[in-house]
């Protein structure tokens, strides 16, 4: 098997996990500029190829959500894939390093917090699912 096949199997299904789960996928600076400067609060989920990236983190992503209380925007973007995109939107995370996969939480435009790797990889989803909620609970509306 063509080793460039397989990984884009990986990353497609990657990316389909996490745009199914009503994330809205930035490709571009220029979206990530969009996006990230709109009012409100903004959940930006930092996704990877990587075992805690499947096993962990998009699960969590996906079931945080469902939630009384919930970020206005919810959006993607792809370490690794998209890197024009990722670059920009780190631009975001003041005070932060590079970490994928992570989770980026923004209120009109400034960051707030974040999950970095280290409070994703060795956890549960459900640990994760919780971390985000606390997050959420503390900084977002009712829905």
């Amino acid at each position: 098997m063509d080793f460039n096949l397989f990984m884009n199997d990986i990353v497609d299904a990657a990316r389909k996990d996490i745009t199914e789960a009503g994330y809205e996928e930035l490709r571009t600076p220029e979206e990530v500029d969009a996006a990230l400067n709109r009012e409100g609060t903004t959940l930006v989920m930092v996704n990877s190829t990587c075992g805690c990236a499947g096993g962990v983190a998009r699960p969590a992503a996906a079931n945080a959500i469902h939630f009384d209380k919930r970020p206005d925007h919810l959006v993607t973007v792809f370490a690794g894939q998209d890197r024009e995109a990722t670059e920009k939107a780190r631009t975001y995370f003041e005070g932060y390093p590079p970490s994928s996969p992570s989770f980026a939480f923004l209120k009109d435009g400034k960051i707030v917090t974040m999950l970095e790797r280290h409070d994703i990889e060795g956890h549960s989803a459900m640990e994760v699912i919780s971390k985000l909620q606390e997050i959420f609970d503390k900084h977002c509306e009712e829905v």
